[in-house]
């Protein structure tokens, strides 16, 4: 992409504000990107964020060198929780962020009341430190034991987790349910099956510059 505009690395990393070796170490698959950095290197190309997730998005793997550098450098991975009604569901929610190279841990629960075990740090997550709440909640309306607009609910009334950012995953589309998770506070809605095009939208709209890639990027 960098070469169709026939720029160079200097000319990119002056028009992105990045370093020119921070450039190069990208383009050679050393070096993790945020969402923020993403962002400006979109903005330097002149194509939508979500264009150039689309364009890094090949084979899924983590290397070891991202892993490690997410591990102990200076951007350590922030948990996302999903709760999802099923393991098929949770493994369909991996592969999208899998195939978008997100490296940030996901956490699954397959049921409302365990989501606000996680969330509040209650029954087999009484160990979770306080300060272990997730950055993002990938929320299920159709949970058992506690229903997801419950969840949702509780979640937003509370001042330890009303901050957290939730995507509600539906398979209805917009409907009266949609309308009340809005008015709790939920920040966007996807339909189910959550695919990579999905999340990379709805990550677009969230600005989650926290998340941690692991994109070898061909800019």
């Amino acid at each position: 992409m960098r070469h169709s505009l026939d720029l160079s690395q200097e000319a990119l990393a002056e028009r992105a504000s990045l370093h020119r070796t921070y450039i190069a170490g990208i383009e050679a698959g050393m070096r993790n990107v945020t969402l923020k950095t993403m962002e400006k290197l979109a903005h330097a190309l002149q194509v939508p964020t979500a264009t150039l997730l689309l364009d890094a998005a090949g084979p899924v793997g983590r290397s070891e060198l991202a892993r490690s550098a997410a591990t102990n450098g200076k951007h350590e991975p922030r948990e996302i929780l999903v709760a999802a009604e099923s393991l098929a569901a949770v493994e369909l929610t991996a592969r999208a962020f899998q195939q978008a190279r997100i490296i940030n841990p996901l956490q699954a629960v397959y049921d409302g009341q365990e989501a606000l075990d996680f969330l509040f740090r209650t029954g087999r997550f009484a160990e979770r430190k306080p300060g272990d709440c997730p950055q993002l909640v990938l929320l299920d309306v159709n949970l058992p034991k506690v229903s997801g607009l419950e969840v949702l609910r509780r979640l937003k009334a509370d001042g330890r987790t009303r901050r957290i950012p939730v995507v509600v995953l539906t398979d209805s589309g917009v409907s009266k349910a949609m309308a009340e998770c809005k008015r709790l506070g939920a920040e966007t809605w996807l339909m189910k099956p959550l695919n990579f095009k999905g999340l990379a939208a709805a990550l677009q709209k969230l600005g989650m510059s926290w998340l941690l890639l692991d994109l070898p990027l061909n800019l």
